[in-house]
């Protein structure tokens, strides 16, 4: 037996949440290439919030075990690629939405969509980086495909007080850039600037609708946000600019227009770690291992067990949780 958060929905299509003991029997089955884990830690995700509160239909059948992360140690193994013993992480790939996720003991997944846990990392750390994190490399390897380099110019990143947002900035920063941090939270002015963030500015100034053509500033963006957020975002963008957009807090709409990219040549570079192929996923949770500054993740994560996880769902979608929730789910 194990504990997991297990979600079932209603005649009312009201999604119910809570823990419960769940017999090994029932994990479902993933045909040829199973691996089977004891989970350590998992986290808390916006979709994570998503699927746990039913605010959005996230989850695609039920019952679902929800978490689109987590870190833990294979037990067993019909893949090539993994041993009894071997250190894993699973990002994405559907997980928590599709299939059984990561907050719970244990996890039956394939094996190729596990990435092996850096020798840097402990499991606990591999998920106060989590997607969010790992999602803030992709954005950080985007920038550079497209010849931002430090010294270029400011890096704005949005969302700043959120998972993405923290490590983006920490990584950011220690690659020398100069990052501007957008968010609504300025009473977190030093934490942001504890990261590494050279300036702090109010959301306000990014949310609300805008010209379709603004004053040229950044040269590259991070946009967890998307909406007007995103859409200012690009019409603020230097000439050759590029805007690495992974996130829809503010919504999924864009309203703007052609501006940006056919008169300044500004890039909009869609960000998508759910289904990114293995090859990227091993380069980005490499250069996490070797990037990022060792004490950002002390400073921008908080633990919780199982249990605690569940209302910190909708804590997370209102806005008020600051860095990342990890879940220790054997607490």
């Amino acid at each position: 037996m194990f504990k997991a958060i297990y979600l079932t929905q209603g005649e009312d299509k009201r999604t119910l949440a809570q823990v419960r003991d769940l017999d090994e029997a029932q994990l479902p089955e993933v045909g040829q290439g199973a691996v089977d884990i004891d989970v350590g830690y998992s986290t808390i995700n916006f979709k994570d919030g998503l699927a746990i509160t039913g605010k959005s239909p996230v989850v695609r059948k039920f019952p679902m075990v929800p978490g689109i992360d987590l870190a833990g140690t294979v037990t067993r193994s019909a893949h090539t690629l993994w041993q009894v013993g071997d250190k894993v992480i699973l990002n994405g790939w559907g997980v928590g939405e599709t299939h059984w996720g990561g907050l719970a003991q244990k996890a039956r997944l394939h094996g190729d969509w596990l990435v092996r846990l850096p020798a840097a990392f402990t499991a606990a750390d591999a998920m106060a980086i989590g997607t969010a994190g790992y999602t803030a490399m992709l954005c950080l390897m985007a920038i550079e495909r497209h010849g931002v380099q430090a010294g270029t110019g400011e890096v704005l990143v949005t969302g700043a007080s959120g998972g993405v947002g923290s490590v983006a900035i920490a990584l950011l920063a220690a690659q020398g850039y100069r990052v501007v941090a957008s968010t609504g939270k300025l009473d977190q002015a030093d934490y942001l600037k504890a990261l590494g963030a050279a300036e702090v500015m109010d959301r306000a100034a990014l949310s609300a609708p805008g010209k379709p053509l603004q004053k040229e500033r950044w040269a590259a963006v991070i946009d967890s946000v998307g909406s007007h957020t995103l859409a200012n975002a690009c019409a603020s963008t230097r000439y050759g600019g590029v805007v690495a957009a992974c996130g829809l807090a503010q919504g999924m709409d864009f309203p703007t227009t052609v501006a940006p990219f056919i008169l300044r040549g500004v890039t909009l570079a869609g960000i998508d770690s759910v289904m990114a192929p293995r090859a990227v996923r091993e380069q980005a949770w490499q250069r996490l291992a070797a990037q990022l500054p060792a004490a950002t993740l002390a400073g921008i994560c908080r633990m919780v067990g199982l249990e605690e996880a569940l209302p910190v769902a909708p804590e997370i979608l209102a806005g008020s949780v600051r860095g990342r929730i990890v879940v220790d789910v054997n607490n």
